[in-house]
């Protein structure tokens, strides 16, 4: 696989920055998919990912909401998994020795509160993070994100102050799409100490109905919406931030091939994130955009990931 993507590059440069880390190329496997131990990660990064991200971990062990906790339907999925982890003392055992993966690691972290995330921060100190995502915006776990009234300009600018003292790693922070003003959040964060923001989380909470049953299909009744239906929310909320802050943006939301890729990245995203498409298109999917960005950038006389982004701003 890497001779294969040096071959690649010989024409086109796909590395890009992310927070001032470097990235073969601009793919980035989201935090919640495939994330939940060190040798699915080195699988992603063998399929062609540019970074990845962990599943989300918090201070105590969570064990998430009961299944039924994803559906799919004709436009993408609909999931309540409800933050499901080891906890913090667990989960830094299982990614020790982040080096072996082979690509930046990100580390993704959650909390009821300051307290929290600064104990689960603390958590990762001696490990070989890249960089750390907090997450402010889940829709279905209560006590979290969302449901905690983590969303607003207020909550992110206290949370990130505090987070910021805590590391010097690179800190991103995950918004929701459901934020009307994304990008009085996103200053909010920048202002804060935050290094980039990451867009964006699933949207809703949304609902599917058995209608055999006459009950919701979800056993939490309620859940993210993720892949193409959140693809145009994600675009919009990345046009609108990269308007907002100066800080990078990596773009999550829908991306299955390379050209929702640079469709992203000409929105302002520096990276982006795939996720749900990991189902629809394999593993595989991350060396597959990669691909299909090259090809695309090669017919259209693009020689760097640089040129695309923010491209769909200019006048």
């Amino acid at each position: 696989m890497a001779d294969r993507f040096a071959s690649l590059t010989t024409r086109v440069d796909l590395s890009t920055e992310l927070c001032g880390v470097r990235l073969q190329n601009p793919t980035v496997l989201a935090s919640g998919i495939l994330g939940t131990s060190k040798g699915l990660l080195k699988g992603v990064a063998l399929a062609g990912a540019g970074a990845v991200t962990i599943k989300s971990l918090s201070l105590e062990p969570l064990p998430g909401h009961n299944n039924p906790i994803v559906v799919g339907f004709e436009a993408g999925m609909l999931n309540a998994v409800g933050y499901a982890n080891p906890g913090i003392k667990e989960g830094a055992k299982e990614f020790s020795n982040l080096k072996e993966v082979g690509v930046p690691v990100i580390a993704s972290i959650i909390g009821r509160g300051v307290g929290d995330f600064m104990k689960v921060l603390e958590g990762l100190w001696g490990l070989d993070f890249a960089a750390v995502e907090v997450s402010l915006s889940c829709p279905h776990t209560p006590g979290y994100g969302m449901l905690a009234g983590q969303n607003t300009p207020e909550a992110t600018k206290e949370i990130v102050s505090v987070v910021r003292k805590g590391t010097e790693l690179p800190l991103l922070v995950k918004l929701s799409p459901n934020i009307p003003e994304i990008g009085r959040v996103a200053r909010a964060a920048e202002e804060a100490g935050a290094d980039g923001i990451t867009a964006v989380n699933t949207l809703g909470p949304g609902m599917l109905i058995n209608i055999e049953a006459r009950q919701p299909i979800l056993d939490f009744k309620v859940g993210g919406v993720s892949g193409p239906a959140l693809r145009p929310i994600a675009l919009r909320c990345v046009y609108d931030i990269y308007k907002s802050v100066k800080i990078p943006i990596l773009g999550v939301g829908g991306i299955s091939t390379g050209r929702h890729a640079i469709e992203m990245l000409m929105a302002g995203a520096s990276a982006v994130g795939i996720g749900t498409a990991v189902y629809s298109r394999g593993i595989e999917v991350f060396g597959k955009v990669c691909q299909e960005m090259e090809e695309w950038m090669e017919i259209n006389g693009c020689t760097s990931v640089k040129e695309l982004i923010g491209a769909a701003h200019a006048p």
